[in-house]
């Protein structure tokens, strides 16, 4: 580099302040501030097993995940259980912050990266509610800038310590479930009714339409089926096998009102199981590509055949799980209802065209 490249470089870090950072990333030769910090775990000693809350606040905002009676559960949605993979990944990821770089910041850069009020905090919380950890997540860090930066999910993130406000440090994971979402958060699992050997559904005008069959590898039949009228097998099958796979996009306020939701004027899906089980499924309004909806489920397991042991023990494990979704009001993705809101008529083998 020669003198007068280094005096034009000289006068840029100047200029754009804390925008140094990037420069100096991406290949320039000065070096950084706290260069001794480089490498080094922004939380020392911090253990997964100590973590027993992580509370995430943004302006809009705070959703709390804690740990209960050894489940995760989403405090602000009155203790739906969240997703055991999801908080373990977030925390191991905390843990092995590292400092990529650090440098003074003023507080017009800091608003700029979103560190001041406008961006994300993080606490981790052990027992009793003692802090364990804490830091503001900024803007994205991207090594080059892409065409989408919203979309893009980055190369790290901009973070700063409460107790160093002052100090920008970049970090080279982007922190992307750093979010007050619900969805981000929830499990997914939802309700498994196998072995279904009936399956009716009410529409709000008073349509309705039932499939059933008498053991598990009978054919389905359509009740009241009309003269002329043929079932369309593997629509059933389809419906059927669906409400085996329900799965949760997210769950709602508690406060959810019934007409906002369209759940005082439900679809009313009711399957039952061959294991001596009812599921209801009430379906109401879609808000974008979900579908409102609440779960139930009824009766006691009484599995049969050679294998029903074996069987009974596997409802069992699911079963209390599904029974505690009958307090939510949940969203369901649109496309995994499809098959089962068919209408009546979808459900019947199309006629051969006359020749």
């Amino acid at each position: 580099m020669n003198a007068r490249i280094a005096a034009v470089l000289l006068v840029l870090l100047a200029a754009i302040g804390g925008g140094a950072l990037l420069v100096q990333q991406q290949g320039g030769t000065q070096k950084p501030a706290d260069a001794g910090a480089l490498g080094q775990p922004l939380f020392k000693g911090l253990q997964a097993a100590e973590v027993s809350a992580i509370v995430i606040r943004q302006p809009k905002g705070t959703l709390t995940i804690a740990k209960q009676d050894e489940r995760w559960v989403i405090a602000e949605r009155d203790g739906f259980p969240a997703d055991f993979d999801k908080v373990r990944e977030f925390v191991l990821k905390v843990i092995a912050l590292k400092v990529g770089q650090a440098e003074p910041i003023g507080d017009k850069d800091r608003a700029r990266l979103n560190l001041d009020e406008s961006g994300t905090a993080v606490e981790l919380l052990g027992a009793g509610g003692k802090p364990l950890a804490r830091l503001t997540a900024g803007r994205k860090y991207f090594k080059a800038e892409p065409e989408n930066p919203d979309r893009s999910p980055g190369d790290g993130r901009y973070v700063a310590l409460p107790e160093d406000a002052k100090r920008v440090i970049v970090v080279a994971e982007p922190l992307a479930q750093a979010s007050t979402r619900s969805a981000d958060w929830v499990s997914r699992t939802g309700i498994a009714a196998e072995k279904v050997k009936s399956l009716e559904v009410r529409y709000p005008d008073g349509a309705a339409w039932k499939i059933e069959r008498s053991g598990d590898n009978a054919d389905w039949k359509l009740a009241g089926a009309r003269g002329g009228e043929k079932l369309e097998v593997t629509k059933a099958n389809a419906a059927a096998y669906t409400f085996a796979q329900i799965e949760l996009a997210d769950v709602a306020p508690k406060d959810a009102a019934a007409d906002a939701t369209g759940l005082a004027k439900p679809t009313v899906v009711t399957a039952a199981t061959l294991d001596g089980l009812t599921y209801t499924l009430k379906v109401g309004k879609l808000e974008g590509e979900n579908h409102y909806a609440s779960l139930a489920v009824a009766g006691e397991p009484r599995p049969e055949g050679k294998d029903a042991e074996e069987r009974l023990q596997k409802i069992n494990e699911r079963l209390a799980r599904e029974r505690a979704l009958a307090g939510y009001t949940v969203l369901i993705p649109k496309a995994k209802l499809e098959d089962i809101l068919k209408k009546r008529a979808d459900l019947l083998a199309k006629k051969d065209a006359k020749k």
